[in-house]
């Protein structure tokens, strides 16, 4: 069974390789330009992911998000970046539709404990303080 998975994980480079260069054969554009582009563009989708999943991470410590759609988002994003990155266009159609499929349009995936508001203006307490000895 191993060996099975081994092979599968082995061949799927090659097989999207050979496909890319089918397709460029009949669509006409250079293989190398299709791959150099594909490349650029999941390495700036990398870049950029690496940036918001920090302001992300902040937002959900400052309860204006939950964490776990934050992570999930951006772990979808990442693994679309990197199968940009891998040379082909079967790698490269499925990194597009991981960025195109709306998943986390829904419900928010966690809840927040009372008081957190979770829109950009905070709710405060007002009052004085008094030390009692």
């Amino acid at each position: 069974m191993r060996f099975v998975v081994s092979l599968i994980v082995l061949s799927f480079p090659i097989l999207d390789v050979l496909a890319t260069m089918r397709f460029a054969r009949w669509s006409g554009i250079p293989t190398l330009a299709w791959l150099v582009a594909s490349l650029v563009a999941g390495a700036v989708l990398l870049r950029n992911e690496r940036l918001t999943f920090r302001a992300k991470t902040l937002a959900a410590l400052r309860g204006d998000q939950p964490l776990l759609r934050g992570l999930l988002d951006s772990g979808r994003r990442i693994l679309a970046a990197l199968l940009l990155i891998l040379p082909g266009i079967m790698s490269d159609v499925i990194a597009l539709l991981l960025l195109v499929l709306p998943f986390n349009l829904g419900a928010p995936l966690a809840t927040q404990p009372a008081g957190v508001s979770r829109g950009l203006a905070r709710d405060s307490l007002e009052g004085d303080f008094h030390r009692v000895d």
